[in-house]
């Protein structure tokens, strides 16, 4: 069978209406006001892991691999595997380092941000 492990280059969570609608938890979404310098839980279904050695862009996702432009620029402070009801999550916390306007400007190049 084998381990199933996903390596992401970035956190994509969902918009904050995921959990105003009960669809999703608060730790699963990007929080409405997302501040420069906070931390914020977040929580992944399954096995993930994620480069805690600088700065990673904060993506929305709306699931299936549909993703934003980054949202901000984040470092994963702390990273943890559990298993919830047979089911296998990451949940963990990160810093916001800059937040990002909604312009079209580039701000990483792979794993270099610019």
């Amino acid at each position: 069978m084998g381990i199933q492990v996903e390596f992401n280059p970035d956190l994509a969570l969902r918009n904050i209406s995921e959990f105003k609608n009960g669809n999703r938890k608060e730790e699963e979404c990007i929080p409405e006001a997302i501040k420069e310098g906070e931390s914020y839980n977040f929580l992944k279904k399954g096995q993930r892991n994620y480069w805690l050695e600088g700065e990673i862009p904060l993506l929305e996702t709306r699931g299936n691999n549909h993703l934003s432009i980054p949202v901000a620029s984040i470092i994963i402070i702390e990273s943890t595997h559990f298993v919830l009801n047979g089911e296998l999550w990451t949940k963990g916390k990160y810093k916001v380092i800059e937040v990002f306007d909604k312009e079209d400007k580039i701000h990483f190049n792979g794993f270099a941000k610019i």
